[in-house]
């Protein structure tokens, strides 16, 4: 990678605070970026990216066993040393309930069980009027978030490399879990979208304390800032004692969902102070 490229990371601690409301927007005034949607289990950037898919890749992870009938004796030892009740009296494997250890597989005194791949999603490579687009689609119910979106973001790396783009940046799941870290390793900033409500103030400081355990410097934008300005005043005293600078405060404005029923990012689809302000803190940024 270069090095002066940077990778950036809108992140929030939960959903909803219009993180991906502003990475549509940066993406609209980033000159020579890559962008990359890590929410791989309700992604939703794309529909305001409009993005034309180039390439489509499928996404195998975990394993679910398969019991060969025709080799199988019945002789029940898998049924009693499943753990998860996977297997049934029939000797069907519920894929719902098995978990991919294996255990059956190597019990089995016959060797009539398999392990088989599971195919849990899929991830694309896409082409965007703003640039390159990576992102990706989860199967329902699916684990392993955090391998999907690392495998997203290696390869928007390799696509940044090759085309010797200025900017990786990502908009990040909400929460705290493993696809934020995964969102979040490597990153050479993380901005942390929040509302002033008290989940929102609350898991502001949970996703602020992940970034600093990868000690990744960190910034905040206060959306819908005038909803309650009390609860702002004590996310700016927050944000002081952690010593985190409050890069914006962005008002409500009725504005930001019709950009979102028309399908177009922020700065583009008005000129309005909310748009002003947006432009400024990507300048900032």
């Amino acid at each position: 990678m270069k090095n002066d490229m940077r990778q950036i990371a809108v992140i929030s601690g939960k959903g909803g605070t219009g993180k991906t409301v502003l990475t549509a927007s940066f993406a609209a005034l980033a000159k020579n970026a890559c962008f990359v949607d890590c929410d791989v289990d309700a992604a939703d950037l794309h529909l305001l990216l409009k993005p034309r898919i180039r390439e489509r890749h499928q996404f195998i992870s975990g394993q679910t066993a398969k019991i060969d009938k025709a080799v199988c004796t019945n002789c029940g030892q898998c049924m009693s040393i499943c753990r998860f009740g996977a297997i049934r009296e029939d000797y069907e494997v519920d894929p719902l309930s098995c978990e991919g250890c294996s255990i059956c597989s190597l019990i089995c005194p016959v060797d009539a069980i398999i392990m088989e791949e599971n195919l849990t999603g899929e991830w694309y490579v896409s082409e965007t009027r703003y640039g390159p687009f990576v992102h990706a689609k989860l199967g329902i119910a699916e684990e392993n978030s955090g391998k999907l979106v690392s495998k997203i973001r290696q390869a928007a790396k390799h696509i940044a490399e090759r085309e010797n783009l200025n900017y990786i940046i990502i908009d990040g799941p909400p929460g705290i879990g493993c696809p934020v870290i995964a969102s979040l390793s490597g990153v050479d900033f993380a901005l942390i979208v929040t509302e002033p409500t008290l989940s929102g103030i609350y898991d502001m400081e949970r996703v602020a304390d992940v970034a600093r355990h990868f000690d990744i410097p960190t910034k905040v934008v206060i959306n819908k800032y005038d909803i309650n300005l009390k609860n702002s005043a004590s996310i700016e005293k927050i944000c002081q004692k952690r010593t985190i600078e409050v890069l914006a405060r962005l008002p409500f404005s009725e504005i930001v969902v019709r950009s979102m029923v028309n399908g177009m990012p922020l700065v583009e689809y008005c000129s309005d102070q909310i748009a002003k302000e947006i432009i400024a803190l990507w300048n900032k940024i």
